[in-house]
């Protein structure tokens, strides 16, 4: 992306989100690539960069471990291996190995389903592969302290056996010599030491030419000599060449295997890299959380639609302070392409600016920004910006001159991929004059297509975005009666500088407030009071909007709650139903229960009866009902007609009607519960709450 002038990144703040980066960073690789952070013009990197971010935030919110847990600063290394005749100590191969660990874990945790979920960290592995030979080979010479193993060649194994047992050797004869020398009072308390790599006994001075023997030095006092006895000179002479060798041999064995790892110098060199890059898109993942940061739309045009949007630096400074940070929403397309934001000073109109601005820059370059993921960004290929003295900003342009030559800039350069960014237009010069000029500036921009913010206090230019298509009012809210900026975007609108109110409120004399109202033209000063006053309307609107908004959502929550006791009785209704089926299955399994019986009885008793032919005909009745409806109904009314019910207790004798079936009998047995009714010639038990006392009416024979 082309800037405008080169200062504008730091103007916008873009170096302090960079420095946020950097120190988020771990490695050498990932920190020069936050301190040289590309803005990118090209819709699938800046795509892929956001994807990747915000997969990365989703696995630290998530709680989902990545390996990189190595931070590797290898460029040293890796640079010898492309030296011929270099040589990797075994701490680098340590760290070589680290990095080809490292690897590993992350092509083993990229399985299918991870590689589906995640494209976006998984194109990063996407041009190299894993080599499982250079791990193979690190380990067949080193282990895991970096020290040559002894099967790392034969001779090194021989060499070691034979240092082994020299050294062995040496332990004995230096622990007789020792005990000899102990036992005669010449040695010291240290008793042995080592000096210049051999091994010495350590003896008063006065004794000094007793003990025969290499005299290697003096302590500081000059009270202890250090001697190597000559009975072990010969055995420190071996023990020395077999120390040569065995270093000479290692030095061989580690030259060797450098050149073998050299042949996957490049390889390595893109592992390195690999590492480096998940490290720099964890950092701007870390980052992404801190500012609440979100992955928005990025669409391949010139468009800026920003929903709750909040410049990060003020919401991190806000966030230490306990402060609330206002977000701003507002959309710049074809149809709105400038937009005038006017409103008293300190109100918030720079700070839109540069939320913007900074947000337009972050996303161009991979980086998630706060804002709703409902946002959407286009693609803009030259950010230009002029701001004067105000809130901060290292950059100032401080005449009215270079201002202008500044707009000369823009009007030459500026097309339709192109942001600016204007603060105060027109400033340091003659109001009208300058008035003038910036709406020439303004015409000049929107027919170049350009996209862009313009802050400013002149009044015609209110009236000019009021009337000229493609450039639209904002004003910043402002609360008169507390004098206080609600640092609130509202489209639409010119805003009131709200100068004369102002004065009013701090006390000024009201004689010099009516002194300059009267050098004001009555028409400049009707339009200021009319914007004050409709900005002033349009925040009680708000306000009134707001209490209904709260009002519908009450209503709302009312109506779900009304829908949830509704399914509620809806459920508890089913619930009944069903528990009511199940009763009148229950019945009718004692119906069934009931005829299984008196079927059997009906067969003892056919077995027993001589008069086979009434049992016969009972059984039929039983079994075979027809117009059973009809005929109970039909019954009904015939025991209705004949019989009257009674209240009382059910006594042997009495005469009974059974409720499901409505036949007649008379108790024969009572039998607590249960009782045993004659009905017909058949004797049957049923439930005593299944029978209801009666009497036969008057005028009736009784029925047979």
């Amino acid at each position: 992306m082309k800037l405008f002038p080169a200062s504008a990144a730091v103007q916008l703040e873009f170096d302090k989100i960079k420095s946020l980066l950097h120190e988020k960073c771990r490695s050498e690789f990932a920190k020069e690539k936050a301190a040289s952070l590309r803005i990118h013009t090209r819709k699938d990197f800046i795509e892929r960069e956001l994807l990747q971010t915000h997969e990365y935030k989703q696995l630290l919110q998530n709680a989902l471990y990545f390996p990189n847990d190595y931070v590797l600063n290898l460029s040293k290394e890796l640079k010898l291996l492309t030296i011929a005749g270099a040589m990797l100590a075994g701490d680098q191969l340590i760290a070589i190995r680290k990095l080809a660990t490292g690897i590993e874990r992350i092509f083993r945790w990229f399985d299918g389903e991870r590689r589906s979920a995640y494209p976006g960290l998984a194109h990063i592995i996407k041009e190299t592969y894993y080599e499982k030979t250079i791990l193979d080979l690190l380990d067949e010479v080193i282990d895991e302290t970096g020290t040559v193993k002894d099967s790392a060649s034969k001779e090194l194994g021989a060499i070691r056996m034979n240092l082994y047992r020299k050294r062995g050797e040496l332990r004995r004869a230096f622990d007789r010599l020792i005990s000899k020398l102990n036992k005669l009072g010449y040695l010291t308390d240290i008793e042995e030491s080592f000096m210049n790599g051999r091994r010495v006994v350590a003896v008063f001075a006065e004794q000094k030419r007793t003990v025969k023997g290499i005299l290697h030095g003096e302590s500081d006092s000059r009270r202890t000599s250090f001697i190597e006895p000559e009975e072990t000179i010969e055995l420190n002479n071996q023990l020395y060449e077999l120390e040569s060798e065995e270093r000479r041999e290692v030095y061989r064995i580690l030259k060797e295997l450098t050149q073998r790892l050299s042949l996957y110098a490049p390889l390595l060199s893109t592992w390195h890299s690999v590492v480096g890059e998940y490290d720099f898109v964890h950092a701007k993942a870390q980052l992404g959380i801190a500012i609440k940061g979100e992955y928005p739309l990025v669409i391949d045009k010139a468009l800026v639609h920003l929903v709750d949007a909040c410049h990060p630096l003020l919401y991190l400074y806000n966030l230490k302070s306990g402060k609330q940070t206002i977000a701003v929403t507002l959309t710049l397309d074809d149809s709105s392409r400038i937009l005038v934001i006017s409103g008293p000073n300190a109100g918030g109109k720079t700070v839109t600016l540069k939320t913007v601005g900074l947000l337009q820059m972050m996303v161009q370059s991979g980086l998630l920004v706060p804002v709703h993921p409902s946002s959407q960004f286009g693609i803009f290929k030259q950010v230009m910006i002029h701001i004067g003295d105000t809130q901060s900003l290292e950059f100032e342009l401080s005449t009215y001159s270079s201002h202008l030559l500044s707009m000369k800039e823009f009007m030459e350069t500026a097309n339709g991929k192109t942001l600016f960014f204007i603060d105060e237009l027109g400033s340091g010069s003659d109001p009208n004059l300058g008035g003038a000029f910036a709406e020439v500036i303004l015409e000049e921009l929107a027919r170049k297509h350009a996209i862009g913010i313009v802050t400013t206090h002149y009044l015609n230019l209110k009236v000019m975005a009021n009337k000229t298509p493609g450039i639209l009012n904002g004003a910043m809210a402002f609360d008169e009666e507390n004098l206080m900026p609600q640092y609130k975007l509202n489209i639409g609108k010119p805003g009131s500088s709200y100068t004369f109110s102002i004065a009013e409120r701090i006390g000024l004399d009201k004689r010099l407030i009516d002194r300059a109202r009267s050098l004001v033209n009555e028409d400049h000063f009707k339009l200021d009071k009319l914007l004050n006053r409709t900005e002033q309307d349009l925040q009680r609107v708000e306000i009134k909007e707001k209490e209904l908004q709260k009002l519908l959502k009450e209503n709302e929550r009312l109506k779900k709650e009304m829908e949830r006791v509704i399914d509620r009785e809806k459920h508890q209704q089913q619930v009944e139903v069903l528990q009511q089926q199940n009763k009148i299955t229950e019945d009718r399994l004692v119906y069934l229960k009931d005829m299984e019986r008196k079927l059997r009885q009906m067969v003892m008793d056919w077995k027993k009866s001589e008069d086979k032919a009434g049992v016969i005909k009972e059984m039929s009745a039983l079994l075979f009902k027809k117009n059973e409806q009809q005929g109970v109904t039909k019954k009904q009314k015939q025991l209705a007609s004949k019989y009257q019910e009674l209240q009382g207790e059910l006594k042997i004798g009495a005469k009974v009607k059974m409720k499901h079936n409505y036949q007649v009998g008379e108790v024969l047995e009572l039998r607590g519960k249960k009782a045993v009714v004659k009905i017909g010639l058949l004797p049957m038990q049923v439930d005593v709450g299944n029978l209801v006392l009666i009497k036969e009416k008057e005028g009736f024979e009784e029925m047979n």
